[in-house]
């Protein structure tokens, strides 16, 4: 039977998707792409995915999804017993959809920047580049913990937040500032990362201790 396909990247953010897709129960095949100095530069992705980013879902309808948000809003759309998000009348929709957007619209754009600095700013602002947009995803994280609320962010029961929140605190700066700084998420993240389904994936990606 033929499956949606997955382009992703070990380490990436296509990991959410991943983990989505797995607690939907939404069966995917993963084409993994390297990721290299200047991010993906496959053809394959360039074809489907000018930006060339990761993840890119390519649906046996013949659609092509990006934007880990857009993808993981889609499968809670079709399959709401997932969990992935709380449903329209929730008392947490809102919060959920605020701080979902919060991360892909602010934070993640951090990474996007300060990623490849000398591709934005050149040789001569790619360090002040760095520095100012790690700053700014220091600053989002810790608004960010001052909304958890535990053990997952909106309270008892995991959302698709949670599962960037494992994912960031892969990410820079690393866990030891989380620990420090942001004990709330590194502890959703630990929840996340115990979990029977998302653990092998995360493993996967290499974001496991």
């Amino acid at each position: 039977m033929k499956r949606d396909l997955l382009y992703a990247s070990v380490g990436c953010g296509s990991v959410l998707v991943e983990m989505a897709c797995a607690l939907a129960a939404y069966p995917i095949d993963v084409i993994d792409l390297e990721w290299g100095d200047e991010g993906v530069t496959d053809p394959r992705l360039a074809a489907l995915n000018p930006l060339r980013q990761v993840p890119t879902l390519v649906m046996t309808t013949g659609d092509v999804v990006s934007e880990s948000a857009a993808i993981i809003l889609l499968l809670a759309d079709r399959y709401p017993e997932s969990g992935l998000a709380p449903l329209a009348w929730d008392k947490d929709r809102a919060k959920f959809l605020r701080w979902l957007m919060f991360i892909n619209a602010s934070t993640y754009a951090t990474f996007t920047y300060g990623d490849f600095p000398e591709k934005w700013a050149g040789s001569e602002g790619s360090t002040r580049l760095r520095e100012t947009t790690d700053r700014r995803r220091a600053d989002n994280h810790l608004l960010l913990e001052a909304h958890a609320v535990g053990p997952f962010f909106l309270g008892q029961t995991m959302s698709a937040i949670d599962l960037y929140i494992a994912a960031l605190v892969d990410w820079r700066p690393n866990r030891a500032w989380f620990a420090e700084n942001a004990p709330t998420l590194k502890a959703i993240a630990e929840e996340v990362e115990r979990h029977a389904l998302l653990r092998p994936i995360l493993k996967r990606n290499k974001m496991l201790l």
